[in-house]
C-alpha cells in the first residue's frame, strides 16, 4: 500500500504552503530564516493552547492596569503581532494588510498611553 502522501510528484510544495517567500532577499529573507525556529518550538513543544492564552492574558493586564506596567504587558503582544504581520504580508489582500494594520495601531496606541504618552 503506498503512503499517505500529499505532496505532488517530485516533492515540490504548493505555492501556497510555502513557509518562505518565494524570490526573498535582504531583511525579509533573514527575518524569515530566524524565525523558522521559533515558530517550530512554538508549534510543535508548546501546548496549543499556551501562546492564545498568554496572549490574552497579557493584553487583558494591559487593559486592566492603567500605568506603565501595563504598557510593558501590552509590548510582548505587540512584537508578536508585529512579526506575524511581517510574516504574513505578501500574502494578504487589501483587507488582510488594512486589519493588521489597525490592530498594530490600536496596541501601539495602548501602549503610548499606558506610557503617558497620551
Amino acid at each position: 500500500m503506498a503512503p499517505d502522501n500529499k505532496r505532488p510528484q517530485g516533492g515540490r510544495q504548493p505555492q501556497g504552503e510555502q513557509f518562505f517567500t518565494p524570490g526573498a532577499t535582504g531583511l525579509r529573507k533573514a527575518v524569515e530564516r530566524r524565525s523558522a525556529v521559533p515558530m517550530t518550538f512554538l508549534f510543535t513543544q508548546v501546548p496549543r493552547w499556551v501562546a492564545p492564552a498568554l496572549l490574552v492574558i497579557l493584553l487583558l493586564v494591559g487593559f486592566a492596569v492603567a500605568n506603565p506596567l501595563g504598557g510593558v504587558a501590552v509590548l510582548p503582544v505587540l512584537a508578536f503581532v508585529g512579526w506575524l504581520a511581517y510574516l504574513s504580508w505578501p500574502s494578504l489582500g487589501v483587507g488582510g494588510k488594512v486589519l493588521r494594520v489597525a490592530m498594530l495601531t490600536f496596541l501601539v496606541l495602548l501602549v503610548a498611553t499606558r506610557f503617558g504618552a497620551f
